[in-house]
């Protein structure tokens, strides 16, 4: 087991990156002197695959387990599950002491860290991320929430989790197409960041697409150490955190207008990385054979990097009700080489339009 730490002062934790170390679960409610009942949150799918392990787990460190299960899927990420959800908490008894275990995904690592943060005005949680998505991106950095009709996860709060445990061993229950969207989420830090990792996401796809535990080791603990980073430097998205959005000014738009419910959120953010790759060529931050770069890693996954359906004004309406924008304005990350973007607040409607036609 490798342990990275975010740097945050008092607030900061151990991200736990291993294969088969659920078992480290007792020790993490130990240090943290969790009392009485533990809520684990999660969603009907892992429910069924890990509830009763993360059950006995918690029973083995003397505390209490309460299952609290929401519908899985992104349509199920609204605000209901948190009173639906702080409900359960009461009702199981839990207090200021008490602790949540956001067990799953992106979406109920989401809900259960905003219930958490809601909850007696802010209890310490625990993620245990089960998917790629949330392994390399959602369980790291305090960024919690739910969406609304009008945008992705404009309800919310910044609530840093206490320690975050990566099994990988988790990954052999993921269904491929879940698999594929949230690697897409280490193309964009390679694009974003590292050039070497989005050497080697090129070069490593049929091994990733497999599920070979020692080809997904790097790339995860890679993205860790990139989002740590930044979440240190800038903990509220205030400057340079707004980098890890690559590809998704664009994609939450897709993902709004069709109600979340056609694409994964991986696959809008492929598309969304092909829209922004699109606006950095029209820009002149990039030429040719980088746009194509990217577009050929993305397809190597079997992820979308066109859509010939999209309806840009009602996507580019959507893009207005960003939680990024600022007085109206919208921030766009770029690239200007693969490894490195800038940030951009500039672009005028013309060009995020065209952007979008790119992807048509």
């Amino acid at each position: 087991m490798e342990t990275l730490t975010l740097a945050l002062g008092d607030r900061g934790y151990p991200i736990h990156i291993g294969e088969h170390i659920l078992g480290q679960v007792p020790a993490e409610l130990e240090r943290m002197g969790a009392q009485g009942s533990v809520a684990i949150c999660t969603d009907s799918n892992v429910a069924a695959l890990y509830g009763e392990t993360i059950e006995e787990l918690v029973r083995s460190a003397g505390l209490r387990p309460v299952l609290c299960v929401m519908p899985a899927g992104e349509e199920a990420k609204q605000l209901a599950r948190i009173e639906e959800f702080c409900g359960m908490f009461l009702e199981a008894g839990l207090d200021r002491s008490s602790v949540v275990v956001a067990l799953g995904g992106g979406v109920p690592g989401d809900v259960a860290g905003f219930a958490a943060a809601s909850f007696m005005r802010g209890v310490r949680f625990i993620q245990i991320p089960t998917t790629i998505v949330a392994q390399v991106d959602s369980s790291v950095g305090g960024k919690t929430g739910v969406n609304h009709a009008l945008g992705k996860n404009t309800i919310g709060a910044f609530h840093q989790p206490s320690a975050v445990i990566i099994d990988l061993a988790l990954l052999k229950t993921l269904p491929d197409r879940e698999l594929r969207a949230g690697l897409a989420e280490v193309i964009k830090h390679g694009m974003i960041a590292d050039a070497a990792l989005f050497a080697y996401m090129e070069q490593n796809a049929t091994a990733l697409l497999s599920t070979s535990l020692e080809a997904l080791r790097l790339p995860v603990r890679r993205s860790c150490e990139i989002k740590a980073a930044v979440v240190a430097e800038d903990e509220k998205e205030r400057g340079v955190r707004a980098i890890l959005n690559y590809g998704h000014t664009f994609g939450h738009g897709i993902e709004t207008v069709t109600a979340y419910g056609r694409f994964l959120h991986g696959e809008a953010v492929a598309l969304g990385m092909q829209a922004a790759a699109a606006l950095a060529h029209q820009l002149g931050l990039i030429d040719q054979n980088i746009v194509d770069r990217q577009r050929a890693c993305i397809e190597a996954y079997g992820l979308p990097v066109q859509w010939p359906e999209l309806p840009v004004d009602d996507t580019l309406a959507a893009m207005k009700h960003d939680k990024k924008a600022r007085a109206g304005t919208l921030t766009f990350i770029v690239a200007d080489r693969i490894g490195h973007v800038v940030r951009r607040t500039d672009i005028s409607e013309a060009q995020a339009r065209a952007a979008l036609e790119a992807i048509r």
